[in-house]
């Protein structure tokens, strides 16, 4: 057996063959070298008195292949006979007979998978080659399999042992997965763990991590109960991915509550979110989208930064989309956003939404909006149930290369005795301080009317003569004082034409005033004031209802 005709199916042994066409080497090295080989190396290579070097074409070949580090086999046919292993062969998987098929005499190919990677070479005449898969003696290799036109056709298989090479890539997979666990970790728990249950709406919303990489997105939503029946919602983004996306997300979550709190108009507290964005990291942006219902109204009122539109469904299934106006995403400063409306009237459901849920590549964002469109059309059921359906109408699965946040909204409509729970009642407070008595005896009648017990009914009238007194006094008109009762609580407002808050004061004991708001506080279970738009304020109280049995 000549070693060439071997060797040349080997990996590489074709570059340096033609390597060898292109510069043949002369037996005298000092004449071509120039002088310079040193010249006793010199000296050596054409020293007669030692041991000669043979040529390659004189090595034997079955002595080379036993010598190899790497696993060599040869197999011959269609069944791929064996016809010869290498020792490094041997001692990794045993002695082998040869002249048998190798399915009984390499029983370790079926388990690595090369059977139909052989018969693929033999067909195609093509090298071809698979890499670090993991043999019975539990080291990885990578095989080439080339094939052999002599002795009618075989496959000469060629195994490189990449065990290192396997284990310290598996060594950084695992570290990847556990970084990606722990980020997505850090991403939920920045994120509500319960949302808020307000009285007159219905939330659900999921969040969904984007592909196997470690670094999730910046998706953040939550929902906020600001006293008075209303209820803020928000959904943003921060551009990115990451720990610092992540990060960046919590403080601006961690922002959107606090400045909840003050019950300002959306415009206000995007410009709020804008400034810190700004103070956070210049080159961090984010679009958000801030919303609040008010039940009183029927509407959503919202600001947006940048972000993706509302789309509300009505009862009878039509969607519409928010319009304008939207400003540009936060972190970007020296613009003014403005509040915007869109109707959210009893059994509607509105949908906030991240671009992960209708942005595709090679797609444009208006087709995914109104594929978002369709969808909600045609979903109904809870909230939850509303969620799961739009995430799968979107394709979104564990491999989706972008975060997705859902949230959704609805405002059932309640008939039969759920309706009963939840009522309303309104009197405009005209004249002078005679509307002090008039609101109370208004009260009283509207409590007894909705069967309150006493205690609850005397603490109510005791609050509306407050806060219409304290209105009488420092507010302006137009006057009004609204009642409203829900399944969990009652809600006295008095709302005037003056915009100057109230706030809890300690009145001195030779003070005639400055004790209304101190005792409303006292006796409910929450207050609070905001200024309304348009002008004017409102204060508010609540008095949470018995639990039924």
């Amino acid at each position: 057996m000549n070693f060439t005709r071997w060797s040349a199916r080997l990996p590489g042994t074709q570059r340096r063959a033609a390597a060898r066409t292109d510069h043949p080497v002369t037996t005298d090295r000092r004449e071509d070298a120039g002088g310079s080989v040193p010249a006793a190396r010199a000296e050596q290579l054409t020293d007669g008195t030692g041991p000669s070097t043979p040529a390659v074409d004189e090595l034997p070949v079955r002595e080379v292949l036993d010598r190899v580090p790497a696993l060599v086999a040869l197999v011959h046919g269609t069944d791929h006979r064996l016809a010869y292993v290498n020792d490094a062969y041997v001692t990794a998987f045993g002695v082998r007979s040869t002249g048998h098929p190798a399915r009984d005499a390499l029983p370790e190919f079926e388990e690595l998978g090369l059977f139909p990677l052989l018969d693929q070479v033999l067909r195609s005449g093509k090298p071809r080659t698979v890499k670090s898969r993991k043999a019975p003696d539990g080291r990885s290799y990578t095989f080439t399999c080339t094939p052999v036109a002599e002795g009618g056709g075989g496959v000469l298989i060629f195994a490189t042992d990449v065990t290192d090479h396997a284990e310290a890539a598996e060594r950084l997979r695992t570290s990847e997965r556990r970084q990606r666990e722990t980020a997505v970790t850090l991403q939920r728990s920045l994120l509500p763990q319960e949302l808020e249950e307000p009285d007159d709406l219905r939330v659900a919303a999921t969040y969904h991590p984007g592909g196997t990489e470690a670094a999730v997105g910046g998706d953040w939503y939550d929902v906020i109960t600001l006293g008075g029946g209303r209820t803020a919602l928000v959904i943003g983004d921060v551009m990115g991915r990451g720990v610092r996306a992540a990060a960046v997300m919590g403080q601006l979550r961690t922002a959107v509550r606090a400045y909840a709190r003050l019950d300002l108009p959306p415009h206000e507290v995007l410009q709020l979110l804008d400034g810190l964005a700004m103070e956070i990291d210049a080159n961090q942006i984010a679009t958000c989208v801030y919303a609040i219902h008010d039940p009183n109204e029927g509407r959503l009122i919202y600001a947006s930064a940048g972000h993706l539109p509302i789309l509300v469904r009505d009862e009878s299934g039509a969607v519409q989309r928010a319009d304008e106006p939207t400003g540009p995403p936060l972190g970007t400063g020296g613009w003014m956003h403005a509040s915007g409306s869109i109707p959210l009237t009893p059994g509607s459901t509105a949908v906030l939404y991240t671009d992960g849920l209708v942005e595709r590549r090679n797609e444009d964002l208006d087709e995914g909006i109104a594929s978002l469109e369709r969808a909600l059309s045609g979903a109904t059921g809870t909230p939850q149930v509303v969620c799961d359906r739009l995430v799968r109408a979107a394709g979104v699965t564990a491999e989706h290369d972008d975060d997705v946040a859902v949230l959704v909204l609805q405002h059932p409509a309640r008939t039969g005795p759920d309706s009963d729970l939840f009522r309303n009642a309104a009197l405009e407070l005209l004249g002078g301080v005679e509307a002090a008595p008039r609101a109370r005896a208004f009260a009283s009648g509207v409590l007894t009317s909705w069967r309150f017990p006493a205690e609850l009914h005397d603490l109510g009238v005791l609050a509306v003569s407050e806060l219409v007194a304290n209105s009488l006094q420092h507010g302006t008109p137009p006057m009004r004082l609204r009642l409203r009762r829900t399944d969990r609580r009652l809600i006295v407002e008095v709302t005037d034409g003056d915009d100057h808050l109230p706030r809890r004061r300690r009145a001195e004991a030779g003070d005639e005033s400055g004790r209304g708001i101190a005792i409303v506080a006292t006796i409910a279970s929450n207050w609070g004031s905001r200024r309304t738009p348009g002008g004017g304020k409102a204060v508010w109280c609540e008095f949470a209802l018995p639990k039924t049995p």
